[in-house]
């Protein structure tokens, strides 16, 4: 099933599913009865470019806090639910746009069938979640360890149960840390369902480790026309994972707008501090919204024309640089105005596109 033709299901004032874009999720690490730190948490998120944010609820206290969060932010409160039922419902009644739940951890189908009936009154989409660290013991026991197979057919178990009780607002997520796994997982399901899937890949690990594997697992996962949201989960500030995220998109041609920023890997011929320019100019690029491509090149002969295709760009010499747009030389600078130059350039393109 590709997104164009999956459910459309509605977020808060969001969609996913149907062709609408890919969005992008990430979930707080901040204690969510903590009102303060988790909407200034949210609120950061946000100015990355979140568009869906999740929080967890293990507790009444955190339930009932979901409706002082859900006033101060701008974007689509997800409640993360494990065990308790009673916590789904509260999410609900206290404001949660979208609801997370295993249906086969929080009791038995009178306990389902209380939220889903919630879920029902207030028109609220459950996610259904499985993870292959949770796997049931029969599913391993029938395809002889955790697979894709038993991954898939253990949440199709759990739609099924929520379908039967007459709530078809669904939203599908499976997970593994495998990432080959993680693929082949969402290539059967795409072709066994029509609901929008939410994809990830869980425990991914560290900022650089995980940003390799969401990247080779989204990538696969997205490009064949699979996926509706998406979160890359890495251990590190949330923030990573949003502009992760986006760049995955816009590498895959799914998002466009902000600065792609191109640099080469620096050789002998380098005669600036390319690795730290680079890094200040991908910083400065998070602050335009400018649908172009930055280049920043460490050599100032060859560096303009392999970089031709870029709207603008910079390119080192001996204490200096070119500034220089679409491979043609403007000027040459000196090596600690290289950045101050190109963001006059990125303010006057700011200008001209607000005009």
């Amino acid at each position: 099933m590709h997104r164009d033709d999956t459910r459309v299901v509605r977020i808060g004032d969001r969609k996913i599913g149907g062709g609408n874009p890919v969005l992008i999720q990430s979930m707080t690490n901040t204690r969510t009865e903590e009102v303060e730190a988790t909407v200034a948490q949210i609120l950061e998120l946000e100015r990355a470019g979140c568009e869906i944010v999740r929080c967890t609820v293990p507790t009444m206290e955190a339930a009932s806090a979901l409706g002082q969060i859900r006033k101060r932010i701008h974007i689509p409160l997800v409640a993360d639910i494990h065990f308790d039922y009673r916590l789904a419902i509260a999410a609900m009644e206290n404001g949660a746009d979208k609801i997370r739940i295993n249906p086969g951890n929080i009791g038995g189908e009178d306990r389902v069938r209380a939220v889903v009936e919630t879920a029902r009154e207030k028109d609220i989409p459950i996610r259904i979640g499985v993870n292959s660290g949770s796997l049931e013991k029969a599913l391993v026991e029938k395809y002889g360890g955790v697979s894709a197979e038993g991954i898939v057919e253990s949440a199709l178990d759990k739609v099924r149960m929520v379908e039967e009780l007459g709530y078809e607002n669904l939203v599908i997520s499976i997970k593994s840390s495998d990432v080959m796994m993680c693929v082949r997982a969402h290539e059967l399901l795409a072709g066994q369902t029509d609901h929008p899937i939410h994809v990830g890949i869980t425990e991914s690990g560290t900022v650089q480790s995980g940003n390799i594997k969401s990247a080779i697992g989204l990538g696969i996962i997205l490009n064949q026309g699979i996926g509706d949201t998406i979160r890359v989960s890495l251990t590190g500030n949330p923030v990573e994972e949003i502009r992760s995220a986006r760049l995955i998109l816009r590498t895959l041609g799914l998002r466009k707008g902000g600065i792609e920023v191109v640099s080469c890997p620096t050789c002998g011929r380098t005669r600036i501090d390319l690795i730290g320019l680079a890094d200040k100019v991908e910083k400065l690029a998070e602050g335009y919204e400018l649908d172009i491509k930055v280049a920043v090149m460490g050599c100032a002969v060859n560096g303009p024309g392999e970089a031709r295709e870029a709207d603008l760009g910079i390119a080192g010499g001996q204490g200096e640089g070119l500034l220089f747009r679409r491979g043609e030389i403007v000027r040459k600078v000196p090596e600690d105005q290289l950045l101050s130059a190109l963001k006059e350039e990125l303010d006057g393109l700011q200008r001209n596109c607000m005009v």
